[in-house]
């Protein structure tokens, strides 16, 4: 049994949700937590206009009223030429995944998240995620260096996991992200489909665990 959180990093509601997620996984230590990256706008490539800039802001402020969580709006609209591509972030997630596999990836995925939501910086570009990714890494105790990890991020392998992690959950049915899924002998259960206060996922969860039998500390 485990929970899989469905998201990319450079989703707002995404960003909002992960503080919400991080006290749902500290309440049920007990169960595993895998992330899969959705790709929310993998392959754009149009550049940004003030007014696509503007309608994001106008997002921003809807979560930012929803979880407390700060973003940095002058920096972000400080970006020249600036292309919304989210496959390199959600890359870089995967090849954290492929070089650590039990590293804790939601803390990095927070850092990645606050590297373009808080510090302003262009996490479609490899340079940067090799850095901002490398350090979220030893943070959480799996040191390498920026260069080893653009290599593996540059790499086929990463590519193709990638994509397989953008194919496997539209098998899903998942097209709204954030979402958080309990998977209990193969059958996907839905958490929440979208963005949710940890209250509100520790009700659902208790929910779908009591359904099937599954006792909890919480719980028990």
């Amino acid at each position: 049994m485990k929970l899989i959180f469905v998201a990319d990093p450079m989703c707002s509601w995404c960003y909002g949700f992960g503080k919400e997620l991080s006290a749902l996984t500290k309440a049920h230590a007990e169960l595993p937590l895998e992330i899969r990256v959705g790709g929310v706008d993998a392959g754009d490539t149009s550049i940004m206009t003030e007014e696509m800039k503007q309608f994001r802001l106008g997002q921003w402020s809807r979560v930012e009223a929803a979880s407390g969580l700060d973003f940095n709006r002058q920096a972000f609209m400080a970006l020249d030429n600036f292309v919304y591509d989210t496959e390199p972030v959600c890359r870089a997630i995967v090849t954290a995944r492929e070089m650590a596999p039990r590293i804790d990836l939601l803390s990095v995925f927070r850092r990645v998240q606050e590297a373009f939501y808080v510090h302003g910086l262009n996490t479609t570009d490899g340079e940067v995620l090799a850095k901002v990714t490398a350090k979220a890494m030893a943070a959480a105790g799996v040191n390498i260096s920026s260069d080893q990890f653009l290599e593996h991020w540059n790499s086929t392998s990463a590519k193709r996991r990638t994509q397989e992690d953008f194919l496997e959950v539209r098998s899903w049915s998942v097209n709204k992200f954030p979402a958080l899924i309990l998977e209990c002998n193969g059958q996907l259960s839905s958490v929440s489909p979208s963005y949710a206060s940890a209250v509100e996922l520790q009700k659902n969860l208790e929910v779908l665990l009591h359904r099937i039998g599954y006792k909890t500390a919480l719980s028990a």
